[in-house]
């Protein structure tokens, strides 16, 4: 299994997001866009993306009733779109109506359909978190069971933190994917990460995608650095 590297190209930016994926598509990672940039500039990175055939992921976090849930996959699935990101809090129904309007659009479009993820518990949460938000049990508990529901709503995987990956690998099968934010490579700040892992420990772990963004898009060099970390990702643990 190969772990791949997904950058978070959070920036505010439209003419740096564009910079760095000009800097960063030759190396074959997947692009990260989430809120900052959908909200910004989410049409024009977007079509720079397309232009540089690149492969990338909305993190849109998906959190509402199933019939706008739908509406929206179906308005966000395009050519280069791999990784789409749903809450597994909005629950089965609403997961059901994710996964089958990628699908369908897909279809219609006649492109590869984007794998679905169910977003558990957030990396910056730190356990002692849980029983505020009215969670009973631990981080992998939780996870494992928000990935049941994921499963059975024929999610393609979930996003978790690296903790819990091998658990998850374990109940569901190598198939069903893990991607894992609150990356770190080593002598970086954690942030405000609370459960955080080196890129070398997800891959052992079996992590399918990483996410890294500030230890790459905040370097001096981002070339080097993702560079630096896909290195990492292919010397064995």
């Amino acid at each position: 299994m190969t772990t791949r590297l997904v950058v978070a190209i959070d920036v505010p930016q439209l003419e740096r997001a564009t910079e760095l994926i000009g800097l960063l598509a030759p190396l074959n990672v997947i692009f990260k866009i989430g809120y900052e940039a959908i909200y910004a500039y989410g049409e024009a990175i977007r079509a720079v993306l397309e232009a540089a055939g690149a492969q990338y992921m909305l993190d849109v976090k998906l959190h509402d009733i199933p019939r706008t849930v739908q509406a929206a996959v179906r308005a966000l699935v395009r050519p280069g779109v791999r990784l789409l990101t749903v809450h597994a809090l909005g629950g089965n129904v609403m997961l059901q109506a994710a996964v089958e309007a990628a699908s369908e659009r897909a279809a219609e479009l006649q492109i590869a359909t984007p794998e679905v993820l169910a977003i558990t518990i957030l990396t910056s949460i730190a356990p002692e978190d849980l029983n505020e938000l009215g969670l009973q049990g631990g981080p992998g508990e939780n996870v494992i069971r928000l990935a049941a529901l994921a499963r059975d709503a024929r999610c393609s995987g979930v996003v978790c933190s690296v903790h819990e990956v091998a658990d998850l690998k374990a109940f569901f099968g190598q198939a069903f994917v893990a991607l894992t934010p609150g990356i770190r490579p080593s002598g970086h700040s954690h942030g405000d990460q609370a459960r955080v892992a080196t890129p070398r420990e997800a891959s052992a772990a079996g992590a399918d995608y990483i996410v890294v963004g500030r230890p790459i898009v905040g370097d001096a060099d981002p070339y080097n650095a993702a560079r630096f970390i896909l290195d990492e990702l292919t010397v064995e643990a």
